[in-house]
């Protein structure tokens, strides 16, 4: 789909890989023309190489993290990162709940890379990015957002209409993130 999809469009792929082999499908990726590859620290065998094969082939280097994965997990690849994914579902299905500490997830993280990190890392986040959850994700720290069934592509509006319903959510999410509104836990 993805070798198919690609001479269609200008636009940028940014892939998630839940997979076994990464090394396998990053090279497939990188030959296809990607722009963004993000791996799971779960399931990456030598994480550094891998995270190393994709900056090499001029594509920006992802970390994503399960929503019982320890944050402490990204310090060993930090200067091989050029974005953190949080999931704040556990991966498999679509239309599923956050998870009770997503949210506190990524306000930690924004803690953790701000503190250890030498430049601003953004946070991408996968999971009930819902017009509800998407003030309160931004607030916390997330900077970019995985949209599907429960904003972008949801059933009671139309693909413009769920745009602007983002668009006023992600700058609620920004006006709490100025105004400080956004507790320890990440909730706000």
């Amino acid at each position: 789909m993805m070798r198919q999809l690609r001479p269609l469009t200008a636009l940028p792929f940014d892939v998630h890989l839940m997979v076994h082999d990464n090394d396998f499908f990053v090279r497939q990726m990188l030959g296809i023309g990607v722009q963004r590859i993000s791996i799971h620290i779960e399931s990456a065998v030598h994480i550094h190489r891998t995270l190393g094969m994709i900056r090499d082939g001029g594509v920006r280097a992802g970390a994503a993290l399960n929503p019982g994965t320890a944050l402490s997990h990204l310090e060993p690849v930090l200067d091989r990162l050029d974005f953190v994914l949080i999931m704040t579902v556990n991966p498999g299905f679509a239309g599923q709940e956050i998870v009770p500490a997503g949210l506190g997830k990524i306000s930690r993280c924004r803690e953790f890379l701000d503190r250890r990190s030498g430049t601003r890392i953004p946070i991408q986040v996968d999971g009930n990015v819902s017009f509800a959850n998407i003030p309160q994700m931004v607030a916390a720290g997330a900077d970019i957002m995985v949209a599907g069934s429960s904003s972008l592509f949801h059933q009671d509006g139309s693909l413009d209409e769920n745009l602007q319903q983002m668009r006023k959510a992600i700058a609620a999410g920004l006006s709490m993130r100025r105004e400080g509104a956004v507790a320890s836990d990440g909730v706000a």
